[in-house]
């Protein structure tokens, strides 16, 4: 679903009935986030679903953030209000021009004017909000904003990638004239509920292009283990606890490659499924992104060159199937940080390097170098499964230090 769906947005009634905001699942347990507008007066809430669906909280539900003007609405799990979450902005900056869609009383076309310091208003009180995000609105939607009720708490989302950047507010004030401000997530010390339900966005709801977060590469990665036939899927590999020991050994030691050697027929690639499937079903999930020896080209100059490609038609399968977003941003690189970010490190799996093209078998030295080069630089390590005829030679060629 995409961020123009009204379907996303959940819509936030008093007892009476009467309108107090809307807000936005955010996480794979069911947190909306809106505004602390919505619920500052309320402490007993109806949500409300396009489909129909509907459900009561009570004050126990509420975790309110006034610091920030924003709060949290427990429902109960994934499934209470069966709407999609949807992803979180990761950029560090919102740019002045951007366009974005904001909800109030429908979807409307806005523009970010720039970042201003603001102040939110609450029972009294008035909390400093920084980076508060400007927006220049047409009639309709200033005339939204000003009706409050429904208008408050709307997400403020970025069309290219459906990404939430903020939380519309009509009680921020910039101590001069706005047509619109809205809270920002991407705040640089989110409070420690809201920095919580970040992560598990981060981790659970695919973003893309310029929001790429962990999610969205892991989609990447994964999608890489599909695009070769005959590839083992959820494979039912013999336990080899001894194998499982190297590999445990190879991803918390120093050297970024390792090398699984065996004859046709031994069950490296099943082995090397197996690893897969292990790394994704983790607390946090481990990215793997696979190449085959053919994937590699007689001009590449270091593994980096055929993740790249790879990584390419994984965006493109993604995009074809509705994922938002620039897909070159996927840089190997940034693939890279967000795994090592996530506190594991992105593996690269190179099953049958044999098949690569005789013009770079002959100079596979400068490509072990550079490989090995980049791998370090990158904190990423690379898993060659090949034929003990390969890895007599090619083994030999890998710097010092390197296996």
């Amino acid at each position: 679903m995409g961020s123009g769906d009204r379907s996303t947005l959940v819509r936030i009634c008093d007892q009476a009935g009467r309108p107090r905001g809307t807000g936005f699942v955010a996480d794979d347990r069911g947190t909306v986030v809106t505004s602390h507008q919505a619920v500052a007066r309320s402490p007993h809430l109806t949500l409300h679903t396009a489909d129909g669906r509907s459900r009561v909280i009570g004050p126990e539900d509420i975790t309110a953030l006034p610091g920030v003007g924003l709060a949290l609405l427990s429902t109960g799990g994934p499934g209470t209000l069966g709407v999609e979450p949807l992803p979180i902005a990761v950029r560090e900056e919102i740019t002045a021009g951007t366009y974005v869609r904001i909800a109030a009383h429908g979807w409307r076309e806005a523009r970010v004017l720039g970042t201003t310091p603001a102040t939110y208003s609450e029972g009294g009180r008035e909390h400093a909000v920084d980076g508060a995000l400007e927006l220049a609105l047409g009639t309709d939607g200033r005339d939204a904003l000003r009706s409050g009720g429904a208008a408050v708490g709307g997400p403020v989302t970025d069309p290219r990638t459906g990404a939430v950047l903020g939380v519309l507010s009509t009680a921020l004030g910039a101590g001069r004239e706005t047509a619109g401000l809205a809270v920002p997530l991407a705040l640089q010390e989110a409070p420690g509920p809201l920095a919580e339900v970040l992560g598990r966005n981060a981790g659970a709801v695919p973003g893309f292009g310029c929001d790429l977060n962990l999610a969205g590469a892991l989609q990447l990665t994964a999608t890489s283990l599909g695009q070769a036939d005959g590839r083992p899927c959820g494979p039912e590999a013999v336990e080899r606890p001894g194998t499982i020991a190297e590999f445990t050994a190879f991803e918390t030691g120093t050297g970024p490659v390792l090398g699984l050697v065996g004859a046709p027929g031994s069950g490296r690639t099943t082995e090397l499924a197996a690893l897969a499937a292990r790394r994704a079903r983790g607390p946090v999930p481990a990215l793997t992104l696979w190449l085959r020896g053919a994937d590699l080209l007689a001009d590449d100059s270091s593994v980096a060159d055929a993740m790249t490609r790879t990584l390419g038609r994984s965006g493109r399968i993604l995009t074809a199937a509705g994922a938002r977003g620039d897909m070159e941003a996927a840089t190997p690189e940034r693939v890279a940080r967000l795994a090592s970010a996530s506190g594991k490190a992105l593996l690269v799996v190179v099953d049958g390097p044999e098949e690569m093209p005789p013009l770079l078998a002959h100079r596979f030295a400068g490509w072990a170098a550079a490989s090995a080069e980049w791998l370090r630089a990158h904190e990423v390590r690379l898993l060659v499964a090949c034929r003990p005829e390969h890895w007599e030679t090619a083994g030999a060629l890998y710097p010092p230090g390197a296996l």
